[in-house]
């Protein structure tokens, strides 16, 4: 009998050890290591790939300029909102990483993609759920593929004897934290176990041509869980996001191999699953009959899309001795910031004032071009003047109360325009284009009036 294998694991980076030591020397974090079996028995020589497919794939070293730079074709899914996150579709081969809170639409996500793809054979491995589960949630979203396949199992060799026999198209394993190898003998969810999981799931996906979604759990603090090296691992990370008190639902790119990191989806959960929403923007802006005062609109960029967001302020006589600072969506620090600018440089007293920020629909933005629209619906929460009709913001403030300029304003401008608004008040430094390039405006013919302003003075007397 050969003797068993232990090492210490930090089970926040993942950093091997020999030997238990108190300080991580990768990440810096104490008493994060654990042991853990690493070697039980030799995989099995007969378990590889060679087979899968009748064309031979032959391992050798090759010049560079002899490879052939041909576009793989990818997967067209139904979902216009994962074709534009992972960069045009799926790309065979590849391995996905989605990684997302608990409850908040992973699952139901991927199921319906893959009961979407009528003409691909998807196996759907779940070692969280049920088959009477996983059935349930199908019949509720109504969608019907007789080439959609179930497994629920956890054992590796068991899956993959399973993906030899069905030989499936697309792979989405429900969780990769409850997959276990029987080549290490540690729990599942383990450092170890989820490295060499995710491992033989990379090797089959490489091997054999076959797109992988790995769906993943996250730490209390927001982060992967697992070791970091699983992000490495894999070609493509995927965050999905959102407040579950909110029908809206964010995917979003942390890394991505074969596309841009900059793309991300928008998602409505209805009760017959999630919808990919084409114009957030209109859903994101209320309807109101009335004009009222504390409400301005935000030509915000998200990844690559212009969204026009709600901002909406209440300002109130301070009760308490020290007054009230409350945000919803935006950064707590970047309020106190502009009231700083509104009291130095406007000579607005908000020290006495009750403050109360949110940005409408749920949504969570730290882009700095949203700060005039923040700035004006304060002002206007404050004097209790509705803003006019029909008006939109784009502009970051500076600390001297100059209004500077932000990038990518043609296509907030556009937004505006398409959504109906007559008015966008932006930097003046936006305008000529000249030597400001990004920032500049190529094409001033808009239909929408453009009104320069380059102070906070100047768009108070403007607007009040």
């Amino acid at each position: 009998m050969s003797k068993v294998k232990t090492g210490f694991f930090c089970s926040n980076c993942g950093y091997e050890s020999a030997k238990w030591i108190g300080k991580c020397p990768s990440c810096g974090n104490w008493n994060t290591f654990q042991e853990e079996i690493i070697h039980k028995e030799k995989p099995n020589p007969e378990n590889g790939w060679k087979n899968y497919h009748e064309e031979k794939r032959d391992f050798k070293i090759i010049a560079l300029h002899q490879i052939s730079s041909n576009e793989q074709p990818r997967i067209i899914t139904e979902d216009a909102e994962l074709n534009r996150v992972l960069g045009g579709g799926i790309v065979p081969g590849s391995i996905v990483l989605i990684a997302g809170e608990p409850g908040i639409g992973k699952s139901t996500l991927f199921l319906q993609n893959g009961l979407l793809m009528k003409d691909v054979i998807t196996l759907y491995i779940s070692g969280e759920e049920s088959e009477q589960q996983i059935k349930m949630r199908a019949d509720r979203l109504n969608i019907h593929h007789d080439q959609f396949y179930l497994l629920t199992e956890t054992n590796t060799q068991t899956i993959f004897q399973e993906i030899k026999k069905l030989r499936p198209q697309l792979v989405i394993v429900d969780s990769i934290q409850t997959i276990q190898s029987p080549f290490i003998e540690s729990s599942p969810g383990s450092v170890s176990q989820i490295r060499e999981s995710a491992a033989e799931f990379q090797r089959f996906a490489k091997e054999t041509n076959t797109p992988v979604f790995l769906i993943g759990h996250i730490t209390k603090e927001g982060s992967i869980a697992g070791p970091k090296i699983l992000e490495h691992m894999v070609d493509t990370v995927l965050q999905f996001e959102g407040d579950r008190h909110y029908a809206y639902r964010i995917l979003r790119t942390l890394k991505n191999r074969f596309g841009s990191t900059a793309e991300l989806g928008i998602y409505e959960m209805t009760s017959a699953g999630m919808r990919g929403v084409n114009n957030p923007s209109e859903i994101l802006i209320t309807q109101k009959e009335d004009r009222l005062s504390g409400i301005a609109i935000a030509a915000t960029i998200e990844g690559m899309r212009p969204l026009l967001i709600e901002v909406q302020a209440l300002v109130t006589q301070s009760v308490y001795g020290t007054p009230q600072r409350t945000v919803s969506g935006f950064d707590l620090r970047r309020l106190q910031l502009l009231l700083a600018v509104l009291e130095k440089r406007g000579g607005f007293h908000f020290g006495v004032k009750d403050v109360f920020l949110n940005i409408a629909g749920g949504l969570k933005v730290e882009d700095p071009s949203i700060d005039l629209a923040v700035l004006c619906a304060l002002l206007s929460s404050y004097e209790d003047i509705p803003l006019p009709h029909q008006i939109c913001f784009a502009g970051e403030i500076g600390l001297s109360g100059e209004i500077r300029a932000v990038n990518r304003i043609e296509q907030r401008i556009a937004e505006a325009e398409k959504l109906g608004f007559e008015k966008i008040i932006v930097s003046k430094y936006n305008l000529p284009a000249g030597s400001n390039g990004q920032k500049g405006l190529n094409n001033p013919q808009h239909s929408i009036e453009i009104i320069t302003k380059g102070r906070v003075d100047e768009l108070y007397q403007y607007l009040f």
